[in-house]
């Protein structure tokens, strides 16, 4: 289908995961049909694009959306359950699953594990009243064959992975040899004895396909889009990884070097990238990667982009130092730019996150190609200065915050007198008084997002906590637990509608990008 572009003129948008969303009726989490009634939301408010996290499946056990089993596989989780034509409806539950449903339904934040555990259940049943309904010669099973072919670059061996992980415990690194290394007879031989459970793996994929196209095209169609996110690696438990070893290497993690808010560097676990096979493959990956992105999103934020120049590797000999790979900047440079042209030969446009230890080469060649990279308010400083937005180059994009970091009330709130000063000195701040930014109010919230949204950069986007002015975080990088990558809105998306705190909130905003030229 045809894309919406982005960076045609000044727009601004809102950063949400689609985990955290509440259609009133759902089962414990976001579901891909609740983003076009989101979009309408965020419309009525000014905002034109939806930029999601990662809508990839994670790893088995993993509920980071970073933390990927594939590069292509879309998350069942997702999936809405009801609009299933092979669903039996809600009676059909079990009095299990009912009692389940309702614990979800009605818990503060998402429970992965009992959501999916849920889900995959009763799709089962689902996909056994597909085969029991639907022989070859059926529009339904026409549509799951032309499916499987269109995909054919990736499904076959996810499906047989996701199947053999339901089957075998630990790693892929600790299965037999012959499974280990995908060899011809082992793959056969799995094929035959799981041709069943493969195809249910198929058929989810399916599934989620149909509904995240249905709601792209209706998200289009409000005059919203789309902006998806493209990790930087998948887990290293994966089926990209299995599938296609020699692209990977095993001597090495990859993390990120010491900076200002990790002394020790981060280590994420990941498997690196084998550059010297990428390039002689003329980065093919990356070009499935693009042309998979503008299937399923009109724009796609790079994460870490940084890591495509230069990967941060952690030797898992611990002799030997951590170091970037390539070494040396001209090779990073010509990397990082062959990739990046890889990606955007699909045809989607291209948003750089840019974060972090950048070197000044990064942002130049991203400048050179045409990329817009990030301007976090609270971090573009100089002399311990907040910078005025207005500095910020038009081929950015201007935030208040990531996935990644504390919400604004938390970080206004953390601040000490000469930096809450810094912020208020600001061109435009003169009419709040002191007693106004003594705490996060909203003086300081509409402030906040007004110097936001005056700045240059073509994109402006707005994570959703700051749009409605909550206090809780997506997640906090370099730890664990079920804080983390579990937000649910403190609404349904029916109380946001019709709640009057919220409708003015959203008549502000609205204001706010109309008289910055982001809206109508």
């Amino acid at each position: 289908m045809s894309r919406m572009k982005i960076l045609d003129r000044r727009r601004a948008g809102v950063m949400v995961p689609l985990f955290s969303l509440r259609n009133g009726n759902a089962w414990g989490v976001g579901e891909y049909p609740d983003l076009p009634r989101f979009a309408a939301w965020a419309k009525r408010a000014g905002l034109s694009c939806v930029l999601t996290l990662p809508l990839l499946e994670p790893s088995p056990g993993q509920d980071s959306p970073y933390a990927s089993c594939s590069f292509f596989a879309l998350d069942p989780l997702f999936i809405a359950i009801d609009a299933v034509a092979d669903f039996g409806g809600r009676a059909s539950l079990t009095r299990e699953e009912a009692a389940l449903l309702e614990d979800v339904e009605g818990a503060p934040r998402v429970s992965h594990t009992k959501v999916r555990t849920l889900k995959l259940g009763v799709l089962a049943r689902c996909f056994a009243e597909f085969e029991a309904k639907h022989d070859a010669s059926s529009a339904r099973a026409r549509a799951l064959s032309r499916f499987e072919d269109e995909h054919r670059h990736w499904l076959p061996s996810y499906a047989l992975f996701r199947t053999l992980k339901a089957h075998l415990d630990g790693s892929w690194r600790d299965w037999s040899p012959a499974l280990r290394d995908a060899t011809p007879i082992a793959i056969e031989k799995a094929q035959a004895t799981h041709a069943r459970e493969i195809r249910f793996r198929t058929y989810l994929q399916w599934l989620a396909f149909e509904q995240h196209e249905a709601a792209r095209r209706a998200t289009n169609a409000l005059g919203v889009g789309l902006i998806g996110d493209e990790p930087f690696l998948v887990a290293d438990d994966a089926a990209d990884v299995w599938s296609s070893q020699s692209l990977y290497r095993t001597d090495a993690t990859v993390g990120a070097p010491p900076d200002a808010f990790s002394t020790e560097g981060q280590e994420w676990g990941l498997p690196p990238y084998r550059w010297d096979a990428m390039k002689k493959d003329a980065y093919a990956l990356f070009q499935a990667r693009g042309a998979h992105s503008a299937e399923i999103y009109d724009a796609v934020r790079i994460d870490h982009v940084v890591g495509l120049d230069r990967t941060y590797l952690r030797p898992r000999d611990k002799t030997k130092k951590h170091h970037f790979d390539p070494s040396e900047q001209a090779a990073q440079l010509a990397q990082g730019e062959a990739v990046l042209e890889a990606l955007r030969a699909g045809g989607a446009e291209l948003i750089a996150e840019d974060l972090g230890v950048i070197p000044d080469f990064v942002r130049l060649s991203l400048e050179k190609l045409g990329i817009p990279g990030h301007r976090v308010l609270r971090w573009e400083q100089e002399n311990g200065r907040y910078k005025e937005p207005r500095t910020f180059p038009e081929l950015s994009l201007a935030t208040t915050g990531t996935h990644d970091t504390e919400t604004s009330a938390e970080w206004w709130e953390s601040l000490d007198e000469f930096q809450r000063a810094s912020f208020t000195s600001m061109e435009g701040m003169g009419h709040l008084a002191k007693k106004d930014f003594e705490r996060w109010d909203d003086p300081v919230w509409a402030a906040l997002l007004w110097k936001t949204l005056s700045a240059p950069s073509r994109l402006a986007i707005l994570p959703i906590q700051d749009v409605l002015s909550l206090r809780t975080r997506i997640n906090t990088p370099n730890t664990m637990g079920p804080a983390n990558w579990s937000l649910r809105l403190p609404w349904t998306m029916p109380a946001m509608e019709a709640d009057a705190i919220l409708g003015a909130r959203v008549k502000l905003v609205r204001k706010l990008c109309v008289d910055h030229g982001r809206a109508e």
